[in-house]
């Protein structure tokens, strides 16, 4: 049986993709309603375009980070509306966390709600400051991930905001270390090198630019044109991974205080070198409902039209 393919989804693809709504229809028919093959077949059939929007985060809440030294600690905490975002009190508990994984080095959620903190009259523990300002509040808010730095070097942190954070571990020049956040939090590269990409991230890409190659010999084919011959097809499939690879490594971006030089030839002439690096987008990955409030209206009307 055919998944049902509802206008909501439709709608949530193309907010993801930018490709037109019959686009989106035909791809999450295709792709039986999985999201993300068919913002994959989106990708294969109208190119880059269709990737440019994913990155859209809707998901609210903000990322701080804490460096003492060479520790560091940086986290995520999400709550339901941008305007508690601006909360005072929801801000002091987010940087509060931030330095307690700093200096704590909590093993997971729990360990670090177990931690000893009081704010706003709520406490001991940073879980009961939590939950306490939840009531104060009047809204959810839930610890979503955080990290904590420390034994890899000098730490270097920028925030943009409070929707993305960066930490960057390093050796050398502090003032380069700090561009490279900053470069980090722009272009949001995946890893340090090339070499380092995972590789199913690699293989996905290859798999795109193989479907794009699919796509352009079909429609070569319809146009009455000869096909390109395999090694040609081959060639342009590995092509377009190894730009993806120079486009997603840091050391191959264009710097972007400098876009003549790469941020790897920045480093070098700083004499310095990045041994790792955290990316944290508010949201990231995180699906949140849409509701579809016509659809919902259209449904109520026909529910009453039947009971009738």
């Amino acid at each position: 049986m055919a998944a049902a393919i509802t206008a909501s989804m439709v709608g949530e693809l193309r907010a993801k993709t930018d490709a037109p709504m019959m686009e989106c229809k035909k791809a999450l028919t295709e792709a039986e309603g999985n999201m993300e093959k068919a913002e994959e077949l989106l990708r294969i059939k109208l190119g880059n375009k269709a990737g440019k929007a994913s990155g859209r985060i809707t998901a609210e809440g903000v990322v701080t980070a804490f460096v003492d030294g060479d520790a560091g600690g940086m986290i995520e905490i999400n709550c339901e509306t941008d305007f508690v975002t601006k909360n005072d009190s929801f801000l002091a508990l987010a940087n509060a966390s931030a330095m307690l994984v700093a200096k704590n080095k909590p093993a997971d959620i729990a360990a670090l709600g177990a931690l000893p903190y009081e704010q706003d009259g709520f406490g001991p523990t940073l879980e009961d400051v939590r939950k306490g300002l939840i009531g104060k509040i009047g809204e959810n808010m839930s610890f979503r991930r955080f990290k904590h730095f420390g034994g890899n070097g000098k730490l270097a942190s920028y925030l943009h905001g409070t929707r993305i954070g960066v930490m960057v571990e390093f050796e050398g020049d502090d003032a380069a270390a700090k561009d490279v956040a900053m470069h980090i939090a722009a272009m949001k590269p995946v890893a340090i090198s090339s070499a380092d990409v995972p590789t199913d991230l690699i293989e996905k890409e290859r798999a795109v630019a193989a479907g794009k190659a699919e796509e352009d010999r079909k429609v070569a084919e319809a146009a009455g044109k000869p096909a390109q011959p395999a090694d040609i097809v081959a060639k342009r499939i590995e092509g377009g991974v190894q730009k993806y690879l120079k486009e997603v490594s840091l050391h191959n971006q264009p710097f972007v205080k400098n876009d003549k030089q790469t941020v790897e030839a920045m480093l070098k002439a700083a004499n310095s070198s990045i041994k790792g690096f955290t990316l944290y987008v508010v949201g990231e990955g995180i699906e949140k409902k849409v509701d579809d409030f016509a659809a919902e209206v259209a449904a109520q009307v026909a529910a009453a039209k039947a009971a009738a």
